[in-house]
């Protein structure tokens, strides 16, 4: 028993450090000083409010809340599946589906460009999962094969820093919702203490909508608020932006 006992105390130190180093990895992939460029984009809402779909708070509220349906729909599972199994041939084939279907240019864009910066960010300080840097290296050395579209890559990175697929759903909503606040803060919609309190009174309803579109296929991406997605395709043609898209 006192043997048993001598064991099981060894292996918990043991595993310890370990898991408490990948805590650390996890945290920091949602830790908004991580330069992936995410801070450059609005999801469309600067768009929407020069078109006048948003105008106050109340607005605000409702869009990011229709954000988040259409960021649960149609690329959770996107998060879900590259989560659960994170390999290069499942990374490229799911990434080459979401190019197909992501048919609001700005969005794709941003969607590229926000893929791109987190991978290569990620390949640079994540360097105890060596794999990270050689997916990239080869597909970067063979053009067109991927474009980096940021859910397969969060996806990506976090199955293969051990996050369980519940967090990094959960944490890519988190994500979604972190940046559109922070966007309507910077275009002065919300003040900082007002941008807190929206973003602990939508907390309960992104559970809500995390738990209705978590842990579905592929096969069932589909888009929810088209009239958002038309509005960022709209971003191009605004006179002045602050916002890449």
């Amino acid at each position: 028993m006192e043997h048993d006992w001598a064991e099981t105390e060894k292996k918990r130190k043991r595993d310890v450090p370990v898991d408490s180093t990948l805590q650390w990895s996890q945290w920091q992939l949602l830790d908004s000083i991580l330069p992936t460029g995410g801070f450059a984009h609005s999801f469309g809402l600067e768009a929407a409010i020069q078109s006048r779909l948003v105008s106050g708070p109340e607005d605000l509220k409702t869009f990011i809340i229709h954000l988040l349906e259409n960021t649960g729909s149609l690329l959770l599972p996107f998060v879900y599946s590259t989560t659960t199994d994170p390999t290069l041939e499942k990374w490229q084939e799911l990434d080459r589906i979401l190019n197909a279907t992501l048919t609001n240019e700005v969005g794709r864009k941003a969607s590229v460009s926000q893929g791109s910066s987190l991978m290569r960010v990620a390949a640079s300080v994540f360097t105890e999962v060596p794999s990270l840097k050689s997916m990239r290296d080869v597909s970067i050395a063979s053009p067109g094969v991927v474009s980096f579209h940021h859910a397969p890559v969060f996806g990506l990175i976090c199955g293969l820093i051990g996050m369980d697929s519940g967090t990094s759903q959960r944490a890519y909503m988190f994500m979604t919702m972190r940046d559109v606040i922070s966007a309507a803060t910077r275009l002065n919609l919300v003040g900082p203490m007002g941008a807190a309190v929206l973003q602990h009174q939508i907390a309960p309803l992104a559970e809500d909508l995390f738990k209705k579109w978590m842990n579905r296929p592929v096969e069932d991406a589909c888009q929810t608020a088209p009239l958002l997605d038309t509005i960022q395709g709209c971003h191009g043609y605004l006179f002045s932006r602050l916002f890449c898209s």
